[in-house]
């Protein structure tokens, strides 16, 4: 007797099927829908993600395929392609993004601290990426001349290393004007590179007692107010403020600029920060702890559908990368909790072939691979053509 619903549906459990349908309600995700609920809708898309479907089609046969197992899902039956489609292009894709707040906080709250680096708060990392689109068919989404694109503009939270932020704009759009509608705890520590410089922006973070690490511009000058001692890797530690009279006037505070010497790659780097009161190498590790968002926008890219899309419309597209990060979510969650060290590549590639595998998710985890019972040895049977 089978003690477990499907793999798939186990990992659906991490979501309050009542919370959702508040949600769904407060949204108005149904209004005037016939049949093909949200509910769906939402895990025809996370079966897309889950088990690399590149089209409509294959999100239709795949789990159709697999009639007998829906139930465990919540759905009754496999969406025909042209539902699918309508819903992709209609159905807000508020619904998901509110659903990538809401599991962030409940997935963070049991993964609780894990940075290693002693500062006032938490640590984040936020920085965008491009998403490539052919301008021929998503004719809204032009970039350049000649290219189309959409921008993610994410903050990582170095406590799991879990995305809590998210922003899908046109690539357009600045990705300081999009960090300025952010807001991060107070005490918390940002790291930025250049692309995020701004007078304003560190001005409107020092207000909200918001630390932040960047790398200072070449052509930016400076007054050295006072220098420290430095040994190491450390070659300059100053209490800098802006020399430019206009500058000053829109950001009258003290800062910190420190050269660094990269001990392994012998690279030089200069950082400003806020943060007076760490030690420079903590600084250093701060930025350093930066490439963890290049390494996430590289694994979302490489294991997730964010590359190719099953919908042309903004909304579709949107809907997509919504749910993408969801599963992104979910796969890291599952990465932490395991007590068997997995890759992210290899924990997507293996969930993929097991979604509607019946056993309990952590053995699953510890063992994916069932060994069968060992028998007598049985003659081969040769097929009859």
């Amino acid at each position: 007797m089978v003690g477990h619903g499907s793999i798939f549906s186990q990992i659906l459990e991490a979501f309050s099927r009542r919370d959702f349908e508040l949600l769904v309600r407060d949204i108005g995700t149904e209004r005037r829908s016939k049949g093909f609920s949200s509910w769906d809708h939402f895990v025809s898309l996370l079966f897309c993600q889950l088990a690399q479907a590149t089209s409509l089609r294959e999100i239709s046969l795949g789990m159709a395929a697999s009639l007998g197992k829906l139930n465990h899902l919540g759905i009754k039956q496999a969406p025909k392609r042209s539902t699918l489609a309508y819903a992709n292009e209609h159905r807000s894709c508020d619904l998901f993004e509110e659903m990538f707040r809401r599991l962030h906080k409940v997935l963070q709250a049991d993964i609780g601290s894990k940075h290693r680096l002693k500062l006032p708060g938490k640590l984040y990392s936020l920085d965008a990426t491009i998403i490539s689109l052919c301008l021929s068919l998503f004719d809204w989404s032009r970039y350049r001349s000649a290219k189309g694109a959409v921008k993610l503009t994410m903050a990582l939270d170095h406590d799991g290393y879990l995305p809590c932020f998210a922003a899908i704009t046109v690539a357009r759009k600045h990705d300081v004007t999009v960090a300025r509608h952010m807001s991060f705890p107070a005490g918390s520590v940002v790291a930025v590179d250049r692309g995020y410089w701004s007078v304003d922006l560190f001005g409107q973070w020092l207000r909200d007692r918001v630390f932040f690490v960047t790398r200072a511009k070449v052509k930016i000058a400076f007054h050295v107010l006072s220098s420290q001692p430095v040994t190491g890797a450390v070659l300059a530690d100053e209490l800098v403020e802006f020399a430019n009279d206009e500058t000053r006037k829109r950001y009258p505070y003290v800062m910190r600029r420190i050269r660094y010497c990269d001990p392994e790659t012998k690279k030089e780097y200069t950082f400003v920060t806020n943060l007076l009161d760490a030690s420079a190498q903590v600084i250093a590790d701060v930025y350093k702890e930066r490439w963890q968002i290049e390494l996430f926008f590289k694994a979302l890219k490489q294991n997730l559908k964010v590359k190719t899309f099953i919908g042309t419309s903004f909304n579709a597209v949107m809907s997509q990368i919504w749910t993408a990060l969801i599963a992104m979510l979910l796969v890291r969650y599952l990465q932490l909790k395991a007590n068997r060290t997995w890759t992210f590549s290899t924990l997507v590639a293996l969930l993929r072939w097991n979604l509607f595998t019946y056993r309990g998710l952590w053995d699953w985890l510890e063992n994916p691979i069932s060994v069968l019972p060992q028998g007598p040895p049985t003659e081969q049977l040769s097929l009859g053509f």
